[in-house]
């Protein structure tokens, strides 16, 4: 189960790292139009595939705090940078 976790957490870390580059690619403009046709496709592919596995992480935090008894939900505010 742990090793499933870390792979979960490898393949996120490595599909966000990817779509980081993606975009670095199209904001330098540099490309032809159909490398950027490519890129968007490839980089909406990993959008998904990282909210998906944001998602399952969520529903996986939810059941962890569900079996301690108490589910007390609150909006995330992110710290400032």
């Amino acid at each position: 189960m742990a090793k499933q976790m870390k792979s979960r957490v490898g393949d996120f870390e490595k599909s966000l790292k990817e779509l980081e580059a993606i975009v670095e690619r199209m904001e330098a403009g540099d490309q032809p139009l159909e490398t950027s046709i490519k890129d968007f496709e490839r980089g909406m592919t990993l959008v998904r595939a990282c909210r998906d596995s944001l998602h399952q992480a969520e529903l996986k935090v939810q059941k962890l705090i569900e079996k301690e008894g108490v589910l007390e939900s609150e909006p995330f505010e992110p710290e400032d940078e």
